[in-house]
């Protein structure tokens, strides 16, 4: 095996962790690549991350800029908390009159034509520094100078060997300023990394980030999500069945309502339970009962909340004997609030898989499924990415649970989304009326995992969370929606309890 080849099977970080994970462990070293994507979506940050993360490994580091200058990338540096006065920068920008003027060389081979002057001095500085990773910003300008599509190429495949000679590994931007795709300059490329943006009409724009292509490496494929933050690019990995599963052993969780866990037969760990009814029916509540049942047993339990504020929760769990805020001071059960307009379905995705697997948590709780929705009202394909979610925490071994509300309270309601497929269990909670009263009813439609009663129970919120009655038998029109009971008033629960619960 000779040198080149020993150099290419190790890899480079690339600075962001999350394209690392994409790529297996970064880049092949030795090898020159593409970043393209529209002005605005992260190419220089990117660039200066790859940078950056060498320099912090005593890597000597070449930024070439021929767009933007040497002030304006300090002041993008400055703008991340970075100080970039380590790195060697090229500022080429002066150098206008060697885009523009009547330009007659180019770059084919040292030994077969004459450098034009910008040329030339990239490679002088190249001499001069012995850098190990240099970035190109951009290629825009790059095509100026060669001044046709068939010289473009050529330049790039002189560069490429020169490079690939002095032991570099490159990044190249490009803005794509270009009339077509530049398929000849992606072929040229070792590797191509596409990045994205797509306007949305309410809340923060979103990124999307994309490997084309990556020469010897089985990279993760796909559209990931990225934000530009303050510090860099933050990559989201999309969740796939190439995660590696945690080995967990079988087990089930029960709450101390022995009614509620007669009708249910307990929720097993590495399945999903999906929580439907209209608003304020309980079903937050119930979730949370089977947090605080994990929280007690010593387990973790991760909740996200869409739509009620933290203190809130507090008060009213509070209110029924829950001790949900002093099991999150305990740091047994997480809760996060999650922005409207702030997050996009990979950021999620993220933050539950981070949860999961820094903090062994094994429980989730998505409250609600609507609130997601209306976070990421312009995303398509939802259905998927939460199918994506719900196979990855059943391959860990969670039990997760997804409130969804219907609209409306009474009637032929409607789900905002249908997912009773994808979920192991669907509880069905309803409000019926009898006797004058509104009340509660909760009964279970689907479990794969298990026996559990086929029948329809009375319930309501008191000290300790739901508490259930006896099986109701003498209902009419539960699955149109409007469940009415006409059984005597012996049948049903004496009232008492709080039912202004969510």
């Amino acid at each position: 095996m000779n040198k080149a080849e020993v150099i290419s099977s190790e890899r480079v970080s690339t600075g962001i962790d999350g394209l690392d994970y994409i790529l297996k462990g970064g880049l092949p070293q030795n090898r020159l690549y593409l970043v393209e994507g529209n002005p605005g979506t992260g190419k220089t940050t990117m660039g200066l991350q790859f940078l950056l993360e060498g320099e912090g490994k005593g890597e000597k580091s070449l930024y070439i800029t021929l767009s933007e200058s040497k002030e304006e990338l300090i002041a993008v540096g400055q703008s991340h908390g970075w100080n970039l006065e380590s790195l060697t920068i090229q500022d080429l920008t002066v150098s206008g009159e060697s885009l523009t003027g009547d330009s007659r060389y180019t770059v084919f081979h040292p030994s077969e034509v004459e450098l034009d002057e910008t040329t030339r001095a990239v490679l002088d500085e190249v001499e001069r520094v012995k850098p190990q990773r240099v970035v190109f910003d951009s290629l825009s300008e790059m095509r100026m100078l060669a001044q046709n599509p068939l010289r473009f190429r050529r330049q790039i495949l002189a560069l490429k060997q020169y490079f690939m000679g002095k032991e570099c590994t490159v990044m190249m931007l490009d803005d794509r300023t270009s009339a077509a795709a530049d398929r000849e300059l992606q072929s040229i490329a070792h590797g191509v990394i596409s990045l994205e943006y797509v306007p949305t009409d309410y809340g923060k724009q979103r990124h999307h980030m994309r490997v084309i292509k990556m020469r010897g490496v089985k990279f993760q494929s796909g559209s990931h999500d990225f934000n530009i933050e303050t510090g860099g690019i933050v990559v989201f990995p999309r969740l796939t069945d190439e995660e590696n599963s945690k080995t967990f052993e079988p087990g089930v969780i029960k709450t101390e309502s022995f009614e509620l866990e007669k009708l249910l037969g307990g929720l097993d760990y590495g399945t999903s339970t999906i929580l439907l009814g209209p608003a304020g029916i309980g079903k937050s509540t119930m979730a949370m009962m089977y947090a605080c049942t994990a929280a007690k047993n010593g387990e973790r339990a991760a909740v996200y909340l869409f739509d009620e504020g933290i203190e809130t929760l507090y008060k009213r769990t509070s209110a029924i004997g829950l001790d949900v805020k002093g099991y999150v001071e305990s740091g047994l059960i997480t809760i996060r609030q999650i922005k409207l307009a702030e997050l996009t379905p990979g950021e999620l995705a993220h933050l539950v898989s981070r949860e999961v697997e820094e903090n062994d948590t094994r429980i989730v709780v998505i409250d609600s499924v609507n609130g997601y929705l209306m976070a990421t009202p312009q995303e398509r394909f939802l259905m998927m990415q939460f199918h994506e979610l719900l196979a990855y925490l059943n391959r860990r071994g969670i039990l997760s649970f997804l409130i969804v509300g219907q609209y409306g309270l009474v009637g032929n309601m409607q789900a905002p989304i249908d997912m009773s497929y994808m979920a192991d269990t669907v509880v069905l909670l309803r409000y019926f009326e009898a006797g004058g009263e509104v009340r509660q009813a909760i009964s279970v439609l689907k479990k794969r995992t298990g026996r559990h009663e086929r029948t329809i129970r009375e319930f309501q919120i008191d000290h300790g969370g739901i508490q259930l009655g006896e099986p109701l038998s003498e209902f009419r029109g539960v699955l149109t929606g409007i469940p009415v009971y006409q059984g005597k008033a012996e049948g049903l629960m004496e009232q008492g309890g709080n039912n202004d619960q969510e």
